[in-house]
This record gives structure tokens, C-alpha cells and sequence, in this order.
């Protein structure tokens, strides 16, 4: 990732080693914080990949204990961007070359940006791997392409030396990417994604570095485990993934262990869903479900999310925008089609757009990153509000029947990505939710589960659970994400085939 967009993190990285034994040198890795806003938030979250089809992973070992044989296990930071992306930094090569990467244990290969990315706009945003650099390069060459919930990269591999935190991992294949369309990784905050899934869901089959860490005896443990800090404003930590044990400073109590029931996917058993205590009933037979780190939210069937979500009483995400537009602008927007401005003009007058350049092929991607983060949004629902208006002004309409009207087309519109909204001010009266592992209750408060940015009217809450349907055999499913891992510390025991999650602190 290139330096601007490195120093953009919210939060220090914190490389340590904490364990049963003596502690050896820490690491503190200093970055500048970017202030917290509701657009950058919602970017975020549609940032990383929701995957639906690709997601995995599992087994490991005595998780309660750090290591064995006196082995200090490697703790590799993470960085908090928004509560919505963990990532931290590995390197590639000899001398290694820097990327952040998101540690996801809902993919299997290892993918970066290659310096032969010319045409992806994405790439040049980001740091590119350069193999002329490396003197432990091999190649490859094989075409590889994979495709995520929301994006998706295209290359060929390659073979060198990763190192995480101070692992080093020989001859590892890789993907060098040269195609990233779309806005999903232009945005992105990292460069490139690190799988921790099974080798089943590999592409191209590739041997995951999770696997020749155990095979080259780096670490003594089949273990990996997770802490995610959930304090966006926390400058000191953004979380830590430990390979070869846990760190017994991150959690409280023991670990309840759930098996893995599926080995293409870190996937599990799940009992019954509850609001408030009361059942929901989706799941009191049973459901399939999956930790995933690259996952921001909690996710899991439409129906379901969307009866949770009226129960906390959340709102469609564009519906929001679009009522806030309609309350800010409607009546300017009446008096500019009044004055006889021109449509296509209207909201740029209004400022909700930028003033479109006649040719909107040479608008600048950089100029696109400079951008606001909701402007988009804002500027999509200005522009259909016009149209709204339009309609009705040619039926001599009222200014107070347009603004009905406009409100009740509101409603009618579909979330992006089955967010939604709720009222900060209800979140201490909104109920608990809770989910059934193991026979052991799971439960999440509204503080948990609730996203929020901003303080007093300018802020901004997004429900943590949105709707995304997986079709059979592999559906329907929930899928675990931050939200979730981010109050329950999480050990993927590969040994064990099993999965833990004990009170995170």
C-alpha cells in the first residue's frame, strides 16, 4: 500500500510476544489516525469482501496453553480501520518488500498487487510486488483468478519467501494480481489478503502459508488465535492474530470448543438464535455457521437479518440517506426546477454532487479518492429525488404533497449490502441478541452489535447484522465476522478440528 495510504490507519500496530515464558523484544509499529466519520464507516464495511462462496477453514490444539516445549509463539499486529478491517503487515521477498494484508480465515491463498498491474487503478494505490527485487523469487506463472462476495482479483503466481512478524516462510506460491476492477479494493485499505482456510477451497489448489508454516516446523502449536480490539478510537492496539498458541492476556475464563463440521470452511454447529431472550425459532434445530475474520458483520439469511433488525428496530440504510436528502434539499430542489435550472445541474447546485465535467471519461481516479466517502450515495439519491420531483411538479403538486411523496418512495428502497440503520439515542434501551454454540449462550449487547460513529446529531449507527443468503448445499448459513470475534476472542484449533471463543478483554 502505498506510504499515504499506510499512514491513513487508525491504529498503532503493536508487535509483541506475550506467554508463559520470558518475553522476548517488542516491537511498536507508530501510525497517524484518520478521523472517524459515519462515510469512511460505511466504505469500509462495503470494502471487504462478504464473501459468500469462498469461505473456510479449521483445526488446532490445547489452545489454554501457549506453547509447548518452550516455544514462543509468533503474535503478528492487526489494524483497526473502523471496526470494519483488521489488517497487518507481512513481507514478500529477499529483502522483504512490505504489504498490509487482512488475515481472513474465509479464504485460502495469498494474493498481493504485482508491479506488471498496470490497467487496475486499484494497484496503483496500493503497494506492488516487485520480483526483479527479490533474490529468492522463483516463478511460476500459472493463471489465477478468484472471486469474492463483493470483488474480486485475476493474476498469475508466483514463489518466494513471506515473512510474518519474524516467521519466514520459504518458497511460498503466491498470487501476483493484475486485475482488480471495481471500486472494493480501490478503496481498500490494505493491499492484499492473507487466507487461513483449509487447502479444499484453495485456488489453483495452491498450499496456503498456514500450512507450510506447520510443515517447515516454524511454529510448535496447529494453532492460530484472534483478538480484535473494537475500540475505533483505541490508538494503541488494533488487535492481533497469534500463530502457534494464544495470549492469555486477551480473553477471560476458558474456551468453549465447538467441532468443525465442514472442511472447506472454519464451520460449525449453531443452536438457536434469541432477541431479547426470546427465541427466534430459526435455529432451534440447528444451523450452520462460520467464524470468518475477513467478514465486518454479522451475517447471515435475509429473512432472519431483517426480522432481527425490525426488532431493534433498524432501518434501511439508503432509505435513511434518501429521507435526509429529501428533509435537507427537497425544497431547494422544488425551487431550482422552479428557477428553471436545469436537471442535470440541480444537485450540484445544491452541492450534494460535484459539478460533473462535460466528458466523464478523463475524470481522475485520484479525484475519486479524494472524494467524500458518502458522496456517492448522497449525490445517487439527489439525482432520483430530481426525477421524483419532476413528475410531480408536472402534476401541479404541492410542496408539502412532493415531500410526502418523496418520503414514501424513501421507504420503498432496497439497502446496498442488507445494511441498516438505527436511532443512537435508543441503542441503551435496544435489546440483547444472543447465539447458542456448544450449548453455551453467546450473547452480544447493543453497544456490540451497534457501529457507531460521530457524537450528538451528527452521529451515525449501523446495525451489525446484514442479510446475505448462501443457496444450498452450502447454505443457508450465518457467518461470524468482527462483530462477533471482536467480543469473543477466537482460537482455530487445526489440530483439534475445533473452534473456540471465550469472553475477549
Amino acid at each position: 500500500m502505498a506510504g499515504a495510504r499506510v499512514s491513513g490507519a487508525l491504529l498503532l500496530a503493536v508487535w509483541g510476544l506475550s506467554c508463559l515464558i520470558a518475553v522476548t523484544a517488542v516491537e511498536v509499529v507508530p501510525l497517524k489516525k484518520r478521523p472517524l466519520t459515519a462515510e469512511r464507516l460505511r466504505l469500509a464495511v462495503k470494502s471487504v469482501p462478504r464473501k459468500a462462496h469462498a469461505l473456510g477453514f479449521h483445526n488446532v490444539r490445547d489452545a489454554n496453553s501457549l506453547t509447548k516445549n518452550g516455544s514462543v509463539p509468533d503474535i503478528e499486529p492487526l489494524r483497526n480501520y473502523l471496526d470494519a478491517q483488521y489488517y497487518g503487515e507481512i513481507g514478500i521477498g529477499s529483502p522483504p518488500q512490505v504489504f498490509t494484508v487482512i488475515f481472513d480465515t474465509g479464504s485460502s491463498n495469498l494474493w498481493v498487487p504485482s508491479s506488471r498491474c498496470i490497467f487496475s487503478p486499484a494497484c496503483w494505490l496500493h503497494h506492488r510486488y516487485k520480483s526483479r527485487k527479490s533474490s529468492t523469487y522463483k516463478p511460476d506463472g500459472t493463471s489465477i483468478a478468484i472471486q469474492y462476495g463483493t470483488g474480486q482479483m485475476a493474476g498469475f503466481l508466483s514463489t518466494d519467501y513471506v515473512t510474518i512478524g519474524d516467521v519466514v516462510v520459504k518458497d511460498q506460491t503466491f498470487a501476483e494480481s493484475t486485475s482488480e476492477p471495481g471500486l472494493v479494493f480501490l478503496v481498500a485499505k490494505f493491499d492484499g489478503i492473507l487466507g487461513l482456510g483449509f487447502k479444499a477451497i484453495s485456488k489453483g489448489q495452491v498450499t496456503p502459508v498456514w500450512y507450510n508454516m506447520l510443515a517447515q516446523k516454524l511454529i510448535s502449536q496447529p494453532v492460530f488465535s484472534f483478538w480484535l480490539n473494537r475500540d475505533a478510537s483505541d490508538e494503541e492496539d488494533g488487535g492481533e492474530i497469534v500463530f502457534g498458541g494464544v495470549n492469555k492476556d486477551r480473553f477471560k475464563g476458558k474456551h468453549v470448543y465447538t467441532p468443525v463440521t465442514r472442511e472447506g470452511y472454519w464451520q460449525f454447529n449453531m443452536g438457536d438464535v434469541a432477541v431479547d431472550g426470546q427465541s427466534t425459532g430459526f435455529c432451534a434445530k440447528g444451523c450452520a455457521a462460520i467464524a470468518d475474520s475477513g467478514t465486518s458483520l454479522l451475517a447471515g439469511p435475509t429473512g432472519i437479518v431483517a426480522q432481527i433488525n425490525q426488532a431493534i428496530g433498524a432501518t434501511g440504510l439508503v432509505s435513511e440517506e434518501c429521507k435526509m436528502v429529501v428533509a435537507q434539499y427537497g425544497d431547494l430542489i422544488v425551487e431550482l426546477l422552479l428557477a428553471q435550472v436545469t436537471p442535470d445541474r440541480v444537485c450540484a447546485q445544491a452541492g450534494v454532487c460535484s459539478l460533473r465535467n462535460d466528458n466523464p471519461h478523463i475524470a481522475s481516479v485520484l479525484d475519486k479518492e479524494n472524494q467524500k466517502v458518502g458522496d456517492d450515495v448522497l449525490c445517487s439519491v439527489c439525482e432520483m429525488a430530481v426525477v421524483w420531483v419532476q413528475n410531480q411538479l408536472r402534476q401541479n403538486r404541492t410542496k408539502q404533497q412532493i415531500e410526502d411523496y418523496l418520503n414514501q418512495l424513501c421507504e420503498r428502497l432496497p439497502s446496498p449490502n442488507g445494511q441498516s440503520v438505527v436511532e443512537c439515542a435508543k441503542i441503551s434501551s435496544l435489546p440483547n441478541v444472543s447465539f447458542t454454540i456448544a450449548n453455551q449462550t453467546f450473547e452480544l449487547t447493543p453497544k456490540q452489535y451497534i457501529l457507531q460513529v460521530g457524537e450528538g446529531a451528527a452521529a451515525q449507527c449501523i446495525s451489525g447484522f446484514t442479510g446475505m443468503d448462501v443457496p444450498p448445499p452450502a447454505g443457508p448459513i450465518w457467518i461470524l465476522g468482527d462483530v462477533f470475534m471482536g467480543v469473543y476472542h477466537t482460537v482455530f484449533d487445526f489440530g483439534n478440528k475445533r473452534i473456540g471463543f471465550a469472553k475477549a478483554v
